[in-house]
C-alpha cells in the first residue's frame, strides 16, 4: 500500500477513533503534504527513498499519535467525559461534534447536568454516613431517655404513659429515664452537645406540647438552632445516639395552622443535628382523639422496639430540610444510595441541575414546607391573650399589660390599706404599701429560680425575641390596671378610708414583679416616664445581663439579686439559661463597682436552706467586688411545691427567722474582718428580712437607709450629678435592728392570723351557748 493511502487510512481512523476530531486528522494530512513538497525538492531517485523512509517515519509517528488518541477516548468514553484533560491545549471542535444515531452512543453522549453543591461546597462521604442497619436486639438493650416539656399536663402524662409502657410491657434490659427539659436539665448541653458516653446505645425520646404562646420550648428549639449554626461544636454533635423519636401534641383546632410546629422544628433540629430518625414523628390533637391517640403511638413505638426486622436508616446529612430518610425492612439498599452514580444528577436536595433551578424556586415558593413556614412566621407576642402562658398568670391575680407587661397588687398594698402594716421596704426606705405599684415591663426572665413564686410558669428566654410595645403603652396599661385592683379592695372590710383614697396616686414602683426587667429594651425610657410622674423607681436585676446593666440610666435604687457565692450553688438555685451565668454575675458586680458607683446599690439574697446558707465567706468576696451600699438578706418564702410545676421546694427549704438572723450576723462578722465598713441596721421580722448597710449610712449614731423622695426628683431635674448620700433621711428608730418593735410601724395594727382565728372560733363558740339558753 502506498504511503498516501497509509495517510489517508490512518487519518480516516484518527476521525472515527476520536469522535469527529478534524484538528487530528489535519495534522497527519499536513505533514505529509510538507513531507511530499520536501521529496519534490530535494530530487527523484534519492527523494524517493528518503520519501518512503519519511513515510514510515510518518506513519509510526501517526500510529503513535492514533495508539495515544485512542488510549485518551477509551478513558474518555469509560469517563462519560468527551474533552481530554490536555495541559496547555484548547479544543474548540467539540461544540460542532454532530450526533449519533447509535443509541449506545447516544446513551454514552447524553448531557451530564451539571451539579451545584446546595451550600457552595461538595458533598463528602466523610458528611454523609451510608446506610446502617441496626437489630433489634439493639433497641432492646438501648438506654432510652424520655424528655418532655408541659404547659398544661397534657405531654407530661403522655411522657409518663410511655414510661410506664417502656418500663412495664416490654423486655429493656436498661430501665428508661423519665426528665423534664424545665427542670431535670440544668444544662441542655449535657444531652444535645455532649452526649453521655457512660450511656451506650443512647435513644431519645421527645414529648412536646405547641401552642401559640411564648414557652421554654422556644428556648430549647433556640438552642438546638444554635448549636447547629456554632463552627466552634461539632457539626453533628447526635450521630453518637442510636436514635431519636418525637412526638407532639396541639390543638389542630384552635391553631390548625400552626399544629405541632414546634414537635416539627424539635425533629428537624435533631436530625441537622446527626440524630437518627428511629420512628416517625407523631402529632396529636388533644380535640379530636387525644389519649386515645397518645395511647395508639406508643403501642406502635414499643412494638418497633421489639420487631426482629432490621430497621435501615440512611442519614442524609446534608439534606437542607434536615429530614432523614428512613425504611423499615428496605432490602433495596441500592437504590437509596447513589453516591458512585455522578451521572444521576440526583440528591436529596442539595444537588440541583442549573437548568432546573427556576422551576425548584417556582415549586418551593408555591409549595413551601409546613416547618419553613413556621420559622419565617411573623414575630409573636410573648404573652399572647389565648394562651396557657395568660390563663395561668391571670389565674394566679396578674393583669398582663399589652404582649409582654404584668402589674399585680400584693397582700402587702392589702395590709396596708387595711391598716395592718406594710412590707419590709416602709422599716428600710420609707416606701408606704398603699402607694406602691409592683409592676414589671418584661415577663420573661433569664432564670428557673428554685424559689420562684411564679412555679415557672412565665416565659423564658436569653434574648429578646418578641414584639414589643412601647413603654407610654405599658405604663398606662400597669396603672389602669394597678387603679382597678385597687377599687375591687372598697369593699373590703377594715380598709382604711384615707389610705383608700391616696392610694389612687402611686408615689413608688417596684420593678420586681416577676422576670427581668431590664431585659426590656426600652426600660430606660420607662423608667423616665415613672420620674416624670415623681414615681420612684426600684429596679431589681438578677445579674445575667452586664450590656443592659452598664446602659442603665438612674434610679432611684437598683437592686442585683445574689442569690448564691459560687459557681455551682448558683447554679442549683437559680438555674439560669444562660452558659456563662457565672462570668455574667461577677461583671455585673464589677459594673455596681464603675460604672454604676453613682447608683443607690442594694445586694438581695434570698436564703434557701439546703441551697445557698453555707459559703459566707464566698459572699463576702462577692459584696467586696460589688462594694453595694446596701444588702438585703431575705428567707425565701413557701409557696406551695411539685414535682410538675417547677418549684421542688418544701417546708424543710424554708429558713426559720432565727436561721436567717445567725447568717445575718456570720456574714456581718465576716465583712468587718475583711476590713469592709457594713453594719446591721434594721430588720422586718414580719417579713423574715434584715438589713445591713455601709456605715456611711450612719450619720451622727443614727441609720440613715430612709429616702428623701422630693429631694431625690429635684436633684434629678436639675442635671448635676449625685450620689447615694445626697437623698438619705433618718430611719425611724422602730425600724432598727434588735428594736422591740422588730421593724413594725406602731401607728398599725398588728394582726396575727391564728391568734384572729383562735378569737373567731371562740366567739362561734360562746354564740352556740348563748342560742342554746
Amino acid at each position: 500500500m502506498g504511503v498516501s493511502s497509509f495517510v489517508l487510512v490512518g487519518a480516516l481512523f484518527i476521525y472515527l477513533v476520536s469522535g469527529g476530531r478534524w484538528t487530528l486528522v489535519s495534522l497527519v494530512v499536513t505533514v505529509y503534504f510538507l513531507a511530499k513538497n520536501l521529496e519534490k525538492r530535494d530530487g527523484a531517485s534519492s527523494e524517493r527513498h528518503d520519501n518512503v523512509s519519511s513515510g514510515k517515519i510518518i506513519a509510526s509517528v501517526a500510529a503513535a499519535k492514533v495508539a495515544k488518541v485512542a488510549k485518551v477516548a477509551t478513558a474518555a468514553t469509560a469517563a462519560t467525559t468527551t474533552v481530554a484533560n490536555v495541559p496547555n491545549e484548547v479544543d474548540f471542535t467539540l461544540s460542532f461534534k454532530p450526533k449519533s444515531n447509535l443509541l449506545s452512543e447516544r446513551i454514552k453522549a447524553k448531557r451530564v447536568p451539571k451539579i451545584i453543591n446546595a451550600k457552595g461546597k461538595k458533598p463528602t462521604k466523610s458528611l454523609s454516613p451510608t446506610l446502617k442497619s441496626v437489630g433489634s436486639n439493639s433497641w432492646l438493650n438501648s438506654n432510652i431517655i424520655i424528655f418532655y416539656t408541659t404547659l398544661t399536663g397534657s405531654s407530661q402524662r403522655a411522657a409518663e404513659k410511655l414510661y410506664q409502657k417502656l418500663s412495664n410491657d416490654i423486655n429493656l434490659t436498661n430501665k428508661p429515664k423519665l426528665l423534664n427539659l424545665d427542670d431535670d436539665v440544668n444544662d441542655l448541653d449535657d444531652y444535645f452537645v455532649n452526649v453521655p458516653a457512660d450511656l451506650p446505645n443512647l435513644v431519645y425520646i421527645l414529648v412536646l406540647p405547641s401552642y401559640d404562646t411564648d414557652s421554654p420550648i422556644d428556648y430549647f428549639l433556640e438552642t438546638l438552632q444554635e448549636t447547629f449554626n456554632d463552627f466552634r461544636v461539632d457539626k453533628y454533635p447526635l450521630k453518637k445516639l442510636a436514635g431519636f423519636s418525637v412526638l407532639g401534641v396541639g390543638d389542630s383546632e384552635s391553631w390548625p395552622e400552626r399544629f405541632c410546629y414546634q414537635a416539627k422544628l424539635a425533629d428537624k433540629w435533631l436530625g441537622k443535628l446527626g440524630g437518627r430518625r428511629i420512628f416517625p414523628l407523631g402529632t396529636i390533637c388533644m380535640k379530636t382523639g387525644g389519649d386515645n391517640r397518645i395511647e395508639e403511638w406508643i403501642n406502635l413505638f414499643a412494638e418497633s422496639l421489639k420487631d426482629d426486622t432490621p430497621i435501615t436508616l440512611n442519614n442524609n446529612r446534608n439534606n437542607d430540610d434536615g429530614d432523614d430518610i428512613e425504611e423499615i425492612g428496605s432490602d433495596n439498599d441500592n437504590d437509596n444510595d447513589n453516591d458512585n452514580d455522578s451521572g444521576s444528577g440526583e440528591s436529596e436536595g442539595t444537588l440541583v441541575d442549573v437548568e432546573d433551578m427556576g422551576k425548584m424556586i417556582r415549586e418551593s415558593s408555591s409549595d413551601s414546607s409546613e416547618v419553613d413556614i413556621m420559622e419565617r412566621r411573623e414575630i409573636k407576642e410573648m404573652v399572647a391573650k389565648d394562651s396557657p402562658t395568660y390563663k395561668s398568670l391571670t389565674k394566679q391575680g396578674y393583669t398582663v399589660v399589652g404582649s409582654h407587661s404584668g402589674v399585680k397588687i400584693c397582700r402587702w398594698t392589702k395590709s396596708a390599706l387595711r391598716g395592718r402594716g406594710s412590707c419590709y421596704k416602709f422599716a428600710f426606705y420609707g416606701i408606704k404599701s398603699h402607694l406602691c405599684m409592683e409592676t414589671t415591663p418584661s415577663l420573661s426572665c433569664s432564670n428557673k429560680c428554685v424559689f420562684c413564686w411564679r412555679h415557672g410558669t412565665n416565659p423564658v428566654g436569653t434574648s429578646w425575641r418578641w414584639q414589643v410595645d412601647g413603654p407610654e403603652v405599658i405604663l398606662k396599661g400597669a396603672l389602669e390596671g394597678h387603679y382597678k385592683k385597687i377599687k375591687q379592695m372598697r369593699g373590703v372590710p377594715g380598709v382604711v378610708a384615707e389610705r383608700f383614697n391616696e392610694a389612687f396616686t402611686v408615689k413608688h414602683c417596684a420593678l420586681s414583679l416577676v422576670g427581668e426587667p431590664i431585659f426590656y429594651p426600652y426600660i430606660n425610657e420607662f423608667v423616665e416616664m415613672l420620674h416624670e410622674k415623681h414615681i420612684s423607681s426600684f429596679l431589681v436585676c438578677n445579674a445575667q445581663h452586664p450590656e443592659q446593666l452598664n446602659a442603665l440610666g438612674k434610679v432611684t435604687q437598683l437592686y442585683v439579686s445574689i442569690d448564691a457565692s459560687t459557681r455551682d450553688s448558683l447554679k442549683k438555685v437559680d438555674r439560669p439559661l444562660f452558659k456563662d451565668y457565672w462570668e455574667r454575675l461577677l461583671k455585673c458586680l464589677e459594673i455596681l463597682k464603675t460604672t454604676q458607683a453613682h447608683q443607690r446599690t442594694v445586694f438581695r439574697l434570698t436564703l434557701v436552706k439546703g441551697f445557698n446558707m453555707t459559703d459566707v465567706n464566698e459572699y463576702a468576696d462577692l459584696v467586696a467586688r460589688g462594694q453595694p451600699s446596701l444588702i438585703e438578706i431575705k428567707g425565701a418564702t413557701f409557696c406551695g411545691s411539685s414535682s410538675g410545676n417547677g418549684n421542688p421546694l418544701t417546708m424543710q427549704n424554708i429558713p426559720f427567722y432565727q436561721e436567717c438572723q445567725q447568717f445575718v450576723r456570720n456574714l456581718n462578722q465576716e465583712l468587718q474582718k475583711k476590713g469592709f465598713s457594713y453594719d446591721i441596721a434594721c430588720e422586718h421580722a414580719h417579713s423574715c428580712c434584715i438589713l445591713i448597710a455601709q456605715t456611711k449610712f450612719k450619720i451622727n449614731n443614727k441609720w440613715h437607709t430612709h429616702i428623701n423622695y422630693n429631694k431625690f426628683f429635684q436633684l434629678l431635674e436639675s442635671g448635676d450629678k449625685f450620689n447615694d448620700l445626697d437623698y438619705v433621711s433618718e430611719t425611724p428608730d422602730w425600724a432598727y435592728w434588735e428594736s422591740q418593735e422588730g421593724g413594725f410601724n406602731p401607728e398599725d395594727t398588728k394582726y396575727d392570723r391564728k391568734t384572729e382565728k383562735a378569737k373567731n372560733k371562740l366567739a362561734r363558740e360562746q354564740q352556740q351557748q348563748a342560742d342554746l339558753i
